[in-house]
């Protein structure tokens, strides 16, 4: 499986092919979705571009995806966009209209609050594990581990020469992540790396404007489609030569 994240934390200074208005989130992730995007994950903005979990915005973003596609559609719900843990859970119990699924980082305060309402809504949880954090520890204790949908195993390190070896450490500290499925992948400079090892342990994975702005080769991408495209490529070569000595 291989999500596409269109759009992250990413501003118009990042260059064109970024998309952040609902037209334009929809139309990029119809060509995700057509070049083999099996999910789609966003960060829904108001019409300045500010990131927001208000139920007015998720919905016209989310309405606007699912009119493009029929995967699942997943949502972020950051501290960045709403640093307040009691408004953050507020703004997602006012959701009218619920995503499929929506990722919280468990290293964030009030992240237990969050996937406990998520869950009360009945929308899948990724649990956002980031390396360098104390979230796989947080994970490890919760009571909730064991229902959310998949962990989200997100590595940090930029360094393209590292990145590898910081994934097999957070997968190492996930243990058996209370037995869920676990997307493994990096950002920027390890976005490949970690991607083309998710596909040797068999991963799923994801990648996206959000996490990379380059291709395998260091060119500039083109759109999330082109990205998504190389990532099948390089996941599915990868997993060719599957590696079970990590987990």
């Amino acid at each position: 499986m291989v999500q596409v994240c269109l759009n992250g934390r990413r501003e118009g200074a990042d260059g064109m092919c970024v998309p952040l208005s609902p037209e334009a989130l929809a139309e990029s992730a119809a060509a995700a979705v057509a070049a083999g995007a099996t999910e789609v994950h966003v960060h829904p903005r108001t019409p300045c571009g500010r990131e927001s979990l208000s139920p007015r915005v998720v919905a016209v973003v989310v309405d606007a995806l699912r009119r493009r596609v029929s995967v699942p559609v997943g949502v972020t719900t950051g501290a960045w966009a709403e640093p307040d843990p009691v408004a953050r859970v507020s703004r997602v119990r006012a959701w009218s209209v619920l995503p499929d699924f929506a990722s919280v980082n468990w290293h964030e305060p009030g992240a237990q609050e969050v996937a406990e309402q998520l869950i009360a809504l009945g929308v899948g949880v990724e649990a956002g594990i980031w390396s360098g954090t104390d979230g796989a520890a947080r994970f490890a204790g919760s009571p909730l581990a064991p229902k959310v949908l998949r962990v989200l195993a997100e590595v940090t390190d930029p360094d393209p020469e590292t990145a590898e070896a910081s994934a097999r450490a957070l997968l190492a500290e996930l243990g058996d992540a209370h037995g869920r499925p676990v997307l493994l992948h990096g950002e920027e400079g390890g976005a490949w790396p970690v991607l083309r090892l998710a596909g040797r342990l068999g991963l799923a994975t994801r990648v996206g404007l959000e996490d990379t702005l380059v291709l395998p080769d260091g060119r500039r991408a083109r759109s999330n489609a082109e990205l998504v495209v190389a990532a099948l490529r390089a996941h599915g070569c990868a997993a060719g030569g599957r590696d079970d000595t990590s987990r």
